[in-house]
């Protein structure tokens, strides 16, 4: 995870993830739907999401910049941009309880996917491993994601290895045409030996792991 590409590619994403008040998500999402392409305009977005199953009242946005001194430039341009402040920022505040954000980077074997066709589902599934780092579970890991792939009953997007927030996690982004289609792929994996095997391997430098079930919002590239 820690070689290869990404150590001479300054490409990073920013993970961020709000935790809204409930009686206001609704009111968030319309108003990030009306100005969120004052956003947009500054930085590329690639997907924004909402929680479904396994979290709820939350969003969870990625985006992508070029190295630090470009995401530094684009917050220093948003301060400035009175549109954004005015309309976005001023309206969504009050409905934000928490912010929280992560610099992940994708890791050398994964290029960033795109789904099948636009409609169905996101897994955000977030892997906390034992502290050692990639040079101790990596290849375990690995073995375990592509076990996964291999089976054909879902599409990776991305796998991303974090360098700010909490060290040792990894978030795997996941898409299917449809939680029932999910919930089928995954009964087969289970009775899959090379799955089993795969996971056996890795769940030993897990310490833990959270599934969410996320839908995309009509501002979101991944739809």
């Amino acid at each position: 995870l820690a070689t290869g590409p990404r150590q001479s590619n300054g490409n990073f994403y920013e993970i961020r993830t709000y935790d809204i008040k409930p009686a206001k998500m609704k009111e968030f999402l319309e108003t990030v739907s009306k100005y969120f392409h004052f956003r947009t305009a500054h930085s590329e977005l690639v997907g924004f999401w909402y929680s479904e199953l396994g979290a709820m009242n939350k969003v969870l946005h990625i985006w992508k910049y070029d190295n630090f001194a470009h995401r530094t430039a684009v917050r220093h341009a948003l301060a400035n941009d009175r549109d954004w402040q005015g309309k976005f920022i001023s309206a969504a505040l009050p409905m934000i309880e928490k912010q929280h954000n992560e610099v992940a980077y994708l890791v050398p074997w994964c290029q960033l996917g795109k789904p099948s066709k636009e409609g169905g589902v996101y897994e955000w599934v977030t892997f906390q491993m034992k502290p050692g780092g990639p040079a101790l579970w990596g290849e375990a890991f690995r073995a375990a994601i592509n076990a996964h792939i291999n089976t054909g009953y879902t599409k990776l997007i991305g796998v991303f290895h974090t360098e700010y927030g909490l060290l040792n996690r990894v978030h795997v982004l996941w898409w299917n045409e449809s939680p029932d289609q999910r919930a089928a792929g995954r009964h087969s994996a289970h009775e899959d030996a090379r799955v089993v095997a795969a996971v056996r391997d890795s769940v030993r430098f897990l310490e833990s792991q959270q599934n969410v079930l996320l839908i995309p919002l009509q501002c979101s590239p991944l739809k």
